[in-house]
Parts: C-alpha cells; sequence; structure tokens
C-alpha cells in the first residue's frame, strides 16, 4: 500500500509541475492559416502542456494588435515592407506557404470544372461581367453549360491578407484592376457582398446561388467547395493542387530580400498555381525574452514538427534551407528570446 501511496504523490507531483510551468500564449491575425494553425495548437498543447489562444480575426487586425502590445504574435498574409518592420520594432519571418482559390455556387457545375483566367476573374469583380453565360467566361469554358444567370461576387469585409494577394494578383494581370482599384488589405469593391474571414467568405458563397468568391485552399477541403481551374502566367491551365502550389513556392528566394519580404503571386512555370503567398508571423523586438522565447518554442516546433499536419491540408511547408535561415534570423534580431528557446 505505501508503494501504491509514493506512486500517487510521485504522479501528483509531475501533473502539479507540468500545471505549474505551463503557459498561455496569445496571438491574433489571418484567418487563411487557422485551420493548420489549430491543429498545431491542439498537438503542441498535448507534448508541452501549452495553450495557444489565437484570435482569427484577418491580417490587418493582427497587425493592429501586435503594434499595441496586445498579444504576443500575429499572423499576416501580407508581409510588412521593412521600414515598417523597424518603425514598428517588430520581428517578421514567413510560417507556411498558403494559396488562394477561386470558388463558386453554381448548379451542375462541379470541382475544377470551370476555368477562369485572370483578366476575365478581374472582369467579373469589377462589374463588367455580369452574367454566367458572358462570352468572355463561355469562350474560356466551351463545353460547360452555363446559365443565363446573374453573378454575385464575395469578397472579404475585414482587412485581410488573403485580399491583399487576390487583388495584388489582378493588379498584375489586369491594368484596368490595377489604376480603379488597385491592391491592398481592403479596397473600394466595385460590387458584390464582403464577408468576414475566410469563413465568412465561403459561408456567402455557399449560400448565394451564382456566387463567386476566393479562400484559402484549406477552406476548400474543409467546406467541401466547388473550387475553379486558372490560366497561370505561362498560359496554362492549371488545377490547385499541391504539385501546383509547390511549383510556385519553389521560386521563393528569401535569401535576396530584407526581412523575408517576398510577394508570390503571379509566378512563372507551367505548373505554377498563380495565387499563392507566404503567410507571416510577427513579434516585438520590445517583448520580454521569456515571453518572446515562448513564441518562438511553439512556432519552431510548428516549422519543425508539424509539416505533416501543414501538407494534409495543403499547406507548403518551408524547405529546410528556409527555416535555418528565420532561425538565424531570430538569433540576431532577438537573440535572448531565441538562446533561451533554443535551449
Amino acid at each position: 500500500m505505501r508503494t501504491h501511496l509514493v506512486a500517487a504523490v510521485a504522479a501528483a507531483t509531475i501533473s502539479l509541475t507540468i500545471s505549474a510551468h505551463a503557459a498561455s500564449l496569445t496571438g491574433a491575425g489571418g484567418t487563411a492559416i487557422y485551420p493548420v494553425l489549430s491543429k498545431w495548437a491542439d498537438t503542441y498543447a498535448k507534448e508541452t502542456g501549452d495553450t495557444v489562444n489565437y484570435q482569427a480575426i484577418g491580417s490587418g487586425g493582427g497587425i493592429k494588435q501586435i503594434e499595441s502590445k496586445t498579444v504576443l504574435f500575429a499572423n499576416t498574409d501580407m508581409p510588412l515592407v521593412p521600414d515598417d518592420v523597424a518603425k514598428n520594432n517588430l520581428v517578421q519571418f514567413p510560417q507556411v506557404i498558403i494559396s488562394i482559390t477561386p470558388v463558386v455556387h453554381l448548379a451542375g457545375i462541379k470541382p475544377g470544372e470551370l476555368v477562369f483566367d485572370g483578366p476575365t476573374l478581374a472582369e467579373v469583380y469589377l462589374g463588367k461581367i455580369k452574367e454566367w453565360d458572358d462570352p468572355a467566361i463561355k469562350k474560356l469554358n466551351p463545353n460547360v453549360t452555363l446559365p443565363h444567370q446573374a453573378i454575385t461576387t464575395v469578397h472579404r469585409s475585414d482587412g485581410s491578407g488573403t485580399t491583399f494577394n487576390f487583388t495584388d494578383y489582378l493588379s498584375k494581370v489586369s491594368p484596368e484592376w490595377k489604376s480603379q482599384v488597385g491592391e491592398g488589405t481592403a479596397v473600394n469593391w466595385p460590387n458584390g457582398v464582403g464577408g468576414k474571414g475566410n469563413p465568412g467568405v465561403a459561408s456567402y458563397v455557399q449560400q448565394v446561388d451564382g456566387a463567386i468568391g476566393y479562400v484559402e485552399y484549406a477552406y476548400v477541403i474543409e467546406n467541401h467547395m466547388v473550387y475553379t481551374n486558372l490560366i497561370n502566367q505561362a498560359g496554362k491551365n492549371v488545377t490547385p493542387t499541391m504539385d501546383a502550389f509547390q511549383a510556385a513556392a519553389g521560386n521563393a528566394d528569401f535569401t535576396k530580400v530584407k526581412d523575408f519580404y517576398l510577394i508570390l503571386t503571379d509566378q512563372p512555370g507551367d505548373k505554377s498555381w498563380p495565387i499563392t503567398a507566404a503567410t507571416y508571423m510577427l513579434l516585438r523586438k520590445d517583448t520580454a525574452p521569456d515571453q518572446n522565447h515562448l513564441a518562438l518554442k511553439f512556432l519552431d516546433w510548428a516549422l519543425k514538427k508539424g509539416q505533416d499536419q501543414a501538407k494534409a491540408l495543403d499547406y507548403v511547408p518551408l524547405p529546410d534551407a528556409v527555416v535555418k535561415q528565420i532561425e538565424d534570423h531570430w538569433a540576431k534580431e532577438i537573440p535572448d528570446a531565441w538562446k533561451t528557446a533554443s535551449n
């Protein structure tokens, strides 16, 4: 009996020790990363006892919260230019590669059955193409029966890195879009309805017959949505697949840019998916090292041990060489926090 009592006391001591040292990390930002970030957080909590409380409020909201010092880390799908990183005393680095996909709700249309090119997609969002059987859409889809039905465009209503990359792509393929609307986390949409976050856009598209929207590809998988193919820069009809995302991501060379600032939309290559992006994490340099190291431990764990979960949702993990580059960046920019985290 004494042996059982000692074992019970030991077990209780271990439990209390783990509880006493467990930490809670706060973060906020983009919704594009949320599907995989939530899985990372769940697994990380089981392995370490540390919890990650993340508010998926959009990239714009995440940037505001890290600038106002209300969260430990933030996520954005729109990288900050180096001047803004320095001005706000931040550290910026990529976490994973995301891909943005047009989605539709149209009776009888199956995933991948429709194809768009960039200029036609821009004209749809400009409101110049108003019906699904418009000659421009029919020309791209000669073997698809398209209804004479109004198109409802769906966009983000919040500050969004997904929107930044979508509008950046449209600006590259359509001079009219660039001059009239441009790119940004929030733009003056010519028409359509707005949904909050990737979930809001996905919900609107699913509810509105005749709708077209854009979401991070993980939401296509999770919500069983009807995606479209795209004509890429090389003129090839490509399907949103891991191979296509990896082909676009393969052009990323972070060694030649400051603060990892790189836009990956409209990349060359026969297999490249046109709307691909790195999604970034932001930390504050003036946060206490013992707090920053908690964030670094989690994010480094995700870079190294979260790759299978990322691939399962068709995110593209960063190559080992880029992970090493990120760790070197931490060692340079927040050395005390990284030294603690890496021990």
